[in-house]
């Protein structure tokens, strides 16, 4: 009880020194503002950002790998890579027979390669809609993504083979286009031709702020329909969905078994194709953020070792400007432990504070974050702010004891002669 006491009775000394010094303990703990303030705030953005891509990933389908003939993800393309044989649609048949594969699609897409994004024009009425991406697949494709549909259906395995104008359009499409009107039934222009809409696809997810996904801006072809409009595209993704989680690992050895075979890899070289799954952006987005953290904790230290110092340089005035005080207190009989737990309970009390005041700050950066145009997706996150706090603390224990320890061992006579 007498040391929860004293405790107590040194923390609201610590808060009027706070109080009677406002000026001078504000810049001191500004660093440590700063610090905790970037670490809630860069904190937020990433958790933010973790969120809405595994939001994402989990649209792209469940249960699904795809192939395509070389790798994509977090790979430069070599020019043996971008030499190999092109997967066809011979590969997608033979796919479909495997056992656990309950779907199989194969598609191309005209974008302009450098962005990833469409450089075609889709007319209706009078209205145009720019920078549409265009798209040929089989009639798996539905089973396979997980499309759902506003409007219309999807194309048959009928209307594929006979090439038939048809179309679906992507959900930005269709509202720029018909506005709220029903678009099915309706011929677009695309290009040199007319076709007509036979369904309209829901809006899309998109891992990164607010804002339109360019894949939400689509126009959706069979894939014979496409070849006969860019018989130029070659490159075929393939994308195949199995019928259990557990299967996974067994899955993607018949694939890379079976394609091996069609495509004459000898057992002694490496496969010139790439399989690859949602996990594999989880895995490229989490290698990401693992340089954003040790940013965010490279800056964010820096605030708080310059706010330690600060810490320290105020204690150690405070303990010159109170030396006779000292002096006194150690007459009436306080200790040295005493005195050690006082200066040191001042120093944490004085970081604890500038870590609140950065925590606020930091979920205000948030705030505004959030609410920007952009749409930057930003979540608090327990974690950091817990961890930006207890550092807060640990910089004033740290950079506090020396002070207190100095302060504790004055001789209280040579205390109580100081002016």
């Amino acid at each position: 009880m007498k040391r929860t006491g004293q405790t107590r009775e040194s923390v609201k000394m610590a808060l009027d020194t706070l109080r009677a010094n406002k000026l001078r303990s504000g810049l001191t703990i500004l660093g440590i503002v700063i610090g905790v303030s970037t670490v809630i705030a860069i904190s937020s953005v990433i958790s933010g950002l973790n969120n809405r891509v595994s939001e994402w990933v989990s649209t792209l389908g469940s249960n699904v790998i795809w192939v395509f003939h070389m790798p994509v993800i977090g790979v430069r393309p070599t020019a043996e890579m971008l030499a190999r044989k092109k997967l066809t649609l011979d590969d997608v048949l033979a796919l479909r027979k495997l056992p656990h594969v309950v779907a199989a699609d194969g598609g191309y897409q005209h974008v302009r390669s450098q962005f990833r994004v469409g450089d075609v024009a889709v007319k209706y009425n009078g209205k145009k809609i720019a920078g549409t991406i265009l798209q040929g697949d089989t009639a798996e494709i539905s089973d396979v993504n997980d499309l759902t549909l506003l409007q219309g259906r999807m194309y048959t395995d009928a209307e594929d083979e006979r090439a038939a104008h048809v179309v679906v359009l992507g959900h930005d499409t269709w509202e720029e286009l018909f506005g709220d009107e029903p678009a099915v039934g309706k011929e677009v222009a695309i290009e040199s031709g007319l076709y007509t809409v036979i369904g309209v696809l829901d809006k899309r997810k998109q891992p990164f702020g607010g804002g339109k996904n360019p894949a939400d801006n689509m126009a959706l072809f069979p894939l014979g329909t496409f070849h006969n409009l860019h018989p130029e595209d070659k490159d075929m993704w393939v994308a195949v969905k199995y019928d259990d989680a557990k299967n996974k690992a067994l899955v993607g050895e018949e694939i890379r078994e079976l394609l091996r075979i069609r495509r004459k890899v000898r057992v002694d070289k490496p496969d010139d194709f790439e399989i690859f799954g949602p996990d594999s952006i989880s895995r490229l987005w989490d290698q990401l953020t693992t340089g954003l953290v040790i940013f965010m904790i490279a800056v964010s230290s820096v605030g708080l070792m310059v706010g330690g110092v600060g810490v320290m340089n105020i204690m150690l005035v405070s303990v010159t400007e109170r030396t006779r005080e000292i002096g006194v207190r150690k007459a009436i009989g306080a200790t040295r432990h005493t005195i050690l737990t006082q200066f040191t309970t001042e120093a944490v009390t004085l970081c604890s504070v500038g870590g609140i005041l950065g925590i606020l700050l930091g979920a205000i950066i948030t705030w505004i974050v959030y609410f920007l145009p952009i749409g930057l997706p930003a979540t608090l996150s327990t974690t950091w702010v817990l961890t930006g706090f207890g550092a807060s603390c640990a910089i004033g224990l740290m950079f506090g004891i020396y002070p207190a320890w100095k302060a504790a061992n004055l001789d209280p006579i040579e205390a109580l002669r100081y002016e």
